[in-house]
């Protein structure tokens, strides 16, 4: 079978390397990729903005198949052509992927799907949600209304803390929209499930550490690390927050004439009232696909290819047992304005069958692998325990270097 992906991160780099396992996997097409895909493929310095010429490249090279990494294209209706153009595609229509897109539209589906989440008030300038949080006196959660590369959400601690975020996101292009939403109590976990349209197959389990410091403090980022699976979310509550919170969902968008196909990622809040939907992804995440992609067994593309096509079948994919923790390595300056071009060191000795290296903003200079972003390399550490999954990531996490390089020493320490 020969792929085309979508995209250029550590989540792009973990799918090529998970799809090249793959016995019917043939050929693979990263656009743009990076550095990690360049081993399983070929990458394509492609533009993303023009889908009809996509599809022409997908036809020269008898493309069976489109993995979509990244929000922003499925946003883009990228899986609308190839659709159109008959050619299968894994990753949801710009319709169906508003569900990440629009965060006004996802709280219309969860209310008319009665699904279970925080109460929420939608405003179209920040001047209107400013004067609704002075009235109401309290913190809010300041969300912008589309997409901001993971960073469209501030949790304020008080009412000036709420106002500033209001003002900050208010400014971004995401922002042309607010939502101020409650805040909730409890501890948030990933739920993410693969998806034909109706049937929902669930991952293992996450936890993402967004913020920058140890102890969850400082900015947040796209994601510094993640455990996987988190055993607080028991069988039970598993299919709780399937039935409860995602499959309703699904049947929504499908009764709007909007199939999901793709991976429908919950972020979810475990409260003292039940798992609540703080946000819904429509893509996996990054890093999560860092962590649950090496506990995945069978054949990972043949099940991409079944939701795709609208025939997917929960017993071709299954959890290895065990854990992951990866931990991601950042360069100087990030989130901020990271430094590009420190060389990289270790990165090439590292041969342990329980450690994954996963390239995320690197490049090849004349000197060799160099950093070329904020979040450059992701060390996934497997292990039969949660703590020899940690030990494993931490212990090669330390054997890299490069100047600048930074990383939080927390992930995985429950």
């Amino acid at each position: 079978m020969n792929v085309l992906l979508i995209g250029s991160g550590g989540r792009e780099h973990a799918l090529a390397w998970k799809i090249a396992q793959s016995p019917r996997f043939t050929r693979l097409l990263c656009v743009p990729g990076n550095t990690g895909t360049g081993s399983y493929g070929q990458n394509v310095p492609f533009p993303l903005s023009d889908a009809e010429a996509l599809v022409d490249l997908a036809q020269r090279e008898r493309i069976d198949l489109l993995v979509v990494g990244p929000d922003n294209p499925l946003a883009d209706g990228i899986v609308d052509h190839f659709v159109a153009a008959g050619i299968p595609a894994f990753g949801p229509t710009a319709a169906a992927a508003q569900i990440e897109s629009s965060k006004s539209f996802a709280k219309e589906i969860m209310a008319a799907a009665g699904v279970p989440t925080a109460a929420t008030h939608v405003f179209d300038s920040p001047a209107e949600a400013a004067a609704f949080a002075r009235d109401s006196g309290k913190a809010w959660v300041v969300k912008a209304d589309g997409l901001a590369l993971g960073k469209g959400v501030v949790v304020p601690d008080d009412l000036p803390g709420t106002l500033t975020a209001i003002q900050k996101l208010g400014a971004t292009p995401a922002g042309s929209r607010l939502l101020l939403e409650e805040r909730l109590q409890g501890r948030e976990v990933s739920v993410l499930a693969l998806c034909d349209g109706k049937r929902l197959v669930a991952l293992p389990t996450a936890r993402d550490h967004k913020r920058l410091g140890e102890g969850d403090t400082g900015p947040n980022t796209g994601g510094m690390g993640v455990i996987a699976p988190v055993d607080e979310v028991t069988p039970t509550l598993l299919d709780q927050i399937l039935t409860r919170c995602m499959q309703p969902v699904i049947d929504e968008l499908a009764a709007r004439g909007a199939p999901f196909r793709g991976v429908l990622y919950a972020g979810i809040m475990l409260t003292p009232d039940g798992p609540r939907v703080l946000e819904f992804n429509a893509r996996f995440g990054d890093p999560e696909a860092q962590a649950i992609l090496p506990l995945l067994e069978g054949d990972f593309l043949e099940v991409l290819y079944d939701c795709a096509v609208g025939s997917l079948n929960p017993e071709k994919l299954r959890r290895r047992r065990g854990y992951a923790v990866c931990v991601v390595l950042c360069a100087e300056g990030y989130p901020g304005r990271p430094r590009r071009g420190d060389a990289i060191r270790g990165v090439e000795a590292i041969d342990d069958d329980e450690v994954i290296v996963f390239h995320a903003g690197t490049a090849i200079s004349a000197q060799g692998l160099c950093t070329s972003g904020g979040r450059v390399l992701g060390v996934t550490g497997l292990g039969s325990t949660l703590a020899r999954a940690r030990t494993h990531a931490y212990e090669f996490a330390e054997r890299i270097k490069f100047e600048g390089k930074h990383y939080r020493k927390d992930i995985g320490k429950e």
